[in-house]
């Protein structure tokens, strides 16, 4: 079980720790597919950050990680999920996404890319998510709404 988290809206400011952290956490699969690049990927993400689709993820105060929630007219993407390393596999993830993907009464379905042989492709095939198409370095993956109830709180754990 995580510690208790909290999820905060995201602002302007935080863009260049996001920008790194996404560096840090894709670095790995990255360059195992022979696509890293030092600029390119944090450049990819401050160009198509949008705050008021990010919230901050903190445990115990503590910048933990970042989660973005992106809707369009017939579907959510889910994007830039990166937890910090020392946050990773102690449950925080599947706590996180679970929270996310909690029943709203929204039909539309939740939609998110993941690299070729991203460990992170197993927590979301956990959470009802399938593939819906790939490619050599991407996998499209789709998950439709299901019944459950959405936590009026914003502090879990």
């Amino acid at each position: 079980m995580p510690a208790a988290w909290t999820l905060r809206p995201a602002t302007i400011d935080d863009s260049t720790w996001m920008a790194e952290l996404r560096a840090v956490v894709m670095r790995p699969d990255l360059e195992r597919l022979g696509r890293y690049d030092e600029s390119r990927v944090r450049q990819r993400f401050l160009s198509g950050y949008r705050p008021e689709h990010t919230s901050v993820i903190e445990v115990d105060g503590v910048t933990a990680g970042l989660v973005a929630l992106r809707p369009e007219p017939g579907e959510r993407w889910v994007e830039h999920f990166y937890l910090a390393p020392e946050h990773q596999g102690a449950g925080l993830g599947t706590a996180v996404l679970t929270q996310l993907l909690a029943d709203d009464g929204d039909p539309r379905p939740f939609r998110l890319n993941v690299l070729q042989g991203s460990p992170a492709r197993r927590l979301y095939e956990r959470h009802g998510f399938t593939l819906e198409r790939e490619d050599e370095v991407d996998v499209w993956m789709v998950r439709g709404s299901t019944a459950g109830d959405r936590h009026g709180s914003k502090t879990f754990g």
